[in-house]
């Protein structure tokens, strides 16, 4: 099988190796963390939660996973793989840092070649990302936690996806292998353009200079993602707008623009950069 669960998990208290055992994970120290009857393992501590309930909400979640498992991002999903593919090694390990309910990294197990066995976690910090993801494939590991505190052990990684994430580039290059490559997924200029001219009375431009490489990082590739797609049906729209942050900072009277459309033509343009540890 090319896809299996990365294993080397570490105690998010202590950092000591953790061992399955039964239906829990546990360290020498005594620290235990039960499997959820999902698969997942809740490895974020309260003490460094920022929230009860951290992360994407059930709603926002469910949302995702029906906009995107109808395929609207399947060409950013190609892009990224092509990505992760070069100089893999036969015995590779990949995190999905922000991981969602699984999308990307489902992807991805499918476009694994042949000779390839690839160790797969997907970590997020919204308990109902990580229980979406592993009742959808069981393969990969699932993992509650948080990208500035990865439960794995230094350099045992060899590529860290990180898609319209949060990325912590010191604990990023921590946890990557020598060579090790980090590939960023991020939002262009005309991203979703079209939507956001409906939901708010002007629209910022973002920026579109140079990116800063950090120094543990050097650049070894960028692209640019850029496609039309049209969106039918007022459900599909309103799951596009309730996955993205837009639901919460759009002004009431743009959300109802939003409601009474049946139709959207949107264009998707979107980064992907390539980053190798030094």
């Amino acid at each position: 099988m090319p896809v299996t669960a990365f294993h080397r998990l570490v105690c998010p208290l202590d950092g000591q190796p953790l061992t399955r055992q039964n239906t829990a994970w546990q360290c020498p120290q005594g620290h235990s963390f039960d499997i959820a009857r999902q698969g997942y393992v809740h490895l974020l501590p309260v003490q460094k939660k920022r929230s009860k309930d951290p992360g994407d909400s059930k709603a926002m979640v469910a949302a995702r996973q029906r906009f995107l498992n109808a395929g609207y991002y399947r060409s950013i999903a190609d892009a990224l793989n092509k990505a992760v593919m070069p100089g893999l090694p036969t015995d590779a390990a990949c995190l999905d840092a922000g991981c969602g309910e699984g999308y990307y990294l489902r992807q991805l197990g499918h476009a694994v070649p042949e000779g390839i066995e690839m160790q797969v976690l997907g970590l997020d910090v919204s308990k109902w990302a990580a229980l979406s993801a592993a009742k959808q494939d069981p393969a990969p590991a699932w993992v509650v936690g948080t990208n500035a505190h990865i439960p794995v052990p230094d350099n045992s990684l060899d590529r860290v996806l990180c898609v319209f994430g949060f990325p912590v580039f010191d604990e990023f290059a921590r946890v990557l292998k020598p060579g090790g490559r980090l590939i960023m997924v991020d939002p262009g200029s005309d991203h979703l353009r079209e939507l956001r001219d409906i939901i708010y009375p002007s629209v910022t431009e973002r920026p579109e200079g140079e990116r800063v490489v950090p120094e543990s990082f050097q650049e070894e590739s960028r692209e640019t993602v850029r496609e039309t797609i049209v969106l039918e049906g007022g459900s599909n729209i309103a799951d596009l707008l309730a996955m993205t942050p837009h639901l919460y900072r759009a002004p009431a009277e743009g959300l109802a623009r939003a409601a009474e459309l049946t139709r959207l033509q949107l264009t998707l343009d979107v980064r992907i950069q390539v980053l190798e540890v030094t």
